[in-house]
């Protein structure tokens, strides 16, 4: 059985391959997913139904070659800590940025239960403007 630790760094791993599925496959019904207030696509989503569209989808429709680069993943059992930076560029502008952000992922009883995102929201809504 994978450890939290193992669950989170295949999700990254699929992020780099550019697969979503493998990406969404922790997601339960009740995964609440957090994002930033001030980013783009803040807000509380839960489940899959409404992550998809209102993250991934959303962040796609914003940006070109939108990603996280992983510099390193912290393992605090029921908690993962990832810390790295989002790149991409805004479709609306072209303007391309680089902006820190951590993920905070946290599980019960062997199920991922909720992420938090804490992101330099400044820096990518920014280049969202003309």
């Amino acid at each position: 059985m994978p450890t939290n630790h193992d669950i989170v760094a295949a999700h990254y791993a699929a992020g780099e391959a550019g697969d979503l599925e493998g990406m969404l496959a922790p997601i339960r019904p009740k995964t609440r997913w957090i994002e930033s207030a001030g980013f783009p696509t803040g807000g509380t989503y839960v489940g899959r139904d409404e992550i998809l569209p209102g993250v991934f989808g959303a962040l796609n429709e914003l940006f070109d070659g939108f990603g996280f680069q992983l510099e390193s993943l912290h393992d605090a059992g029921d908690t993962q800590v990832a810390i790295g930076d989002y790149v991409g560029t805004a479709r609306a502008t072209g303007k391309p940025f680089r902006a820190r952000v951590v993920h905070v992922w946290r599980f019960a009883d062997g199920e991922f239960t909720e992420f938090e995102q804490f992101a330099d929201s400044a820096t990518v809504m920014a280049v969202l403007q003309a």
